[in-house]
Formats: structure tokens, sequence, C-alpha cells
């Protein structure tokens, strides 16, 4: 991640031919393979080694949290059959926020699985028409059917599993964050979807398209302070250090994902990083 940071920056100064150049690096990199795993429970890791995708099982079906690009489908097919799971299975997809590096995978996935996607009244626009009006900038993708829309507060239930809804706008109108507990021997543990809590180039002064960014990042901030999550999960692997915790996993830590001071120092890093660019806008 540090290294597709410089390439982000190297285009922004060298102009929109480098940019071109330096974002296919970038893709490529994010969409470089990554065996899946379990993380805890029923929950496994799906996704690419630089865009997350996680399932949650059940024996009355499964819960798909995101699509990555549509350059990652395959490898994100590959790796639910590698679990020995099927596709078929699939009956609810949830999408975090409507970037294109996240929901550019969903109409391809809807229609190999079938399943119904579910997404925030906020981002539903964006993904149904393959892009963001208040972002022109961002990578146009396929548009996708949002079947159901979801309230923040609402209980998406699948087969014994529950997550609850956390609407946490600012790094988009509709980004969404979802909370679960899930059994690991006699205890119970709180997992956190996270939705980004970066400003990743979205304007924070009024007259730009989405007049609320500033307030929506000020709110977000104090409703995730108000969560525990013992496990902190995100949608690009660097941003929750899935490397180093993998690693100690494999090395035989069963609780290698579990730190329940992670969550506030995101917060707290996130707010800092937060107020420099508002400051900066203002």
């Amino acid at each position: 991640m540090m290294r597709s940071m410089a390439l982000l920056l190297g285009a922004a100064l060298a102009g929109p031919a480098a940019a071109q150049d330096d974002w296919a690096k970038i893709k490529a990199e994010w969409n470089q393979p990554m065996a899946p795993f379990r993380i805890v429970g029923d929950v496994y890791y799906v996704g690419t080694a630089g865009l997350s995708a996680f399932l949650i099982t059940s024996p009355r079906g499964h819960i798909l949290i995101d699509g990555a690009m549509a350059e990652s489908v395959p490898q994100i097919a590959a790796n639910i059959e590698t679990l020995g799971f099927k596709l078929r299975d699939v009956k609810i997809l949830l999408i975090n926020h409507a970037h294109w590096d996240h929901s550019g995978g969903l109409a391809a996935l809807k229609r190999r699985t079938g399943a119904k996607l579910y997404a925030s009244a906020a981002d539903r626009p964006a993904l149904e028409a393959g892009w963001m009006d208040y972002r022109p900038e961002q990578e146009r993708v396929a548009p996708v059917k949002v079947d159901k829309v979801i309230a923040d507060g609402e209980v998406i239930a699948l087969g014994g599993n529950r997550l609850t809804t956390r609407l946490t706008p600012g790094h988009t109108k509709g980004c969404t964050s979802w909370t679960t507990s899930v059994p690991a021997g006699a205890d119970t543990l709180n997992l956190l979807f996270a939705c980004s809590i970066t400003v990743a180039g979205q304007p924070l002064t009024p007259g730009k398209g989405y007049d609320a960014a500033a307030s929506d990042f000020s709110a977000t901030f104090a409703k995730l302070r108000t969560l525990q999550a013992d496990i902190f999960l995100a949608f690009h692997p660097a941003a929750f250090d899935m490397a180093t915790k993998r690693a100690r996993q494999e090395a035989g830590n069963a609780n290698a994902f579990v730190d329940p001071t992670e969550l506030p120092r995101r917060i707290a890093a996130a707010e800092t990083a937060f107020e420099a660019e508002l400051a900066a806008a203002q």
C-alpha cells in the first residue's frame, strides 16, 4: 500500500498521462492473488492482495461483502470455491461504498451467484448509474441494480448470522459498515466490517457536490467511538494490517486478528488526518 500511495502522489504531480499509467500499475498490484482463509468462526477472507472481500457462511446460504474490481471477480469466485463453498449459495451481496475499486465487480458477481444486492439509499444512485455524479474523476464501472435499500440499524439475517448495518458516511454519501458477533470457543467476539474513514480526495468544502462531507465525517467518527470491536476489518487489507495478522495466524496464533484497541487507534489516526485536510481546504 505504501508503494501504491507513492504512485498516486507521483501521478498527481506528473499529470493525466502519468496518472493513467500509474493507476494501471496500482490496479495490477491490488489485484495480485491472495489465498482465501478463515478469519474466525464462519467469516472468511476471499478477496485479492489489495482489495478485501469477506464471505460469511451458513447452511442456509452465504453473505458476500464487496465486489472489488471487475478484474477481481474470477479470483473472488475461485477463492469461494477453493474454500469448498458454492457460488450459487451466495444469497446476499453487500457493498461498503460505491467507489469503483469496491463496486466494479458487483454486476458480474450478481450474475454468477444470483444473489440480491443490498445497499444504502445514498450510494444506490451511484451503483445503479455506474459512476458518482459528485466525484466525476472516478472510474466508471458496470451499473448494478440494488434489490434492497438498507437503513442504519437494520439487521441482515441469514442462517443464524446477523449483521447490524451502521451507516458511516463521509468517504461516500452512503458509506456503510456492519457489526456482528461470532462465537469463538467459550467467548463471543465482536467484529466490525468498517467502511473507509479516509478522505481520499473527497472535497470537504460546500459547492462541490457533497456539501455534508465534513459534517458526515465528524458524525461518523463519533458514531464509531460508541462501538466496541474485538476484530477490526476493512476493505483494503493494508487498512487493518492483514498481512502481519495472517502471518501470525499461520504461525499458530488463533487470536491473531483480535485487538480491541485497533478501532480507537484507527479512528484517532483518521480523524487527525481529516482535520488537517479540512483546515487546508478552508
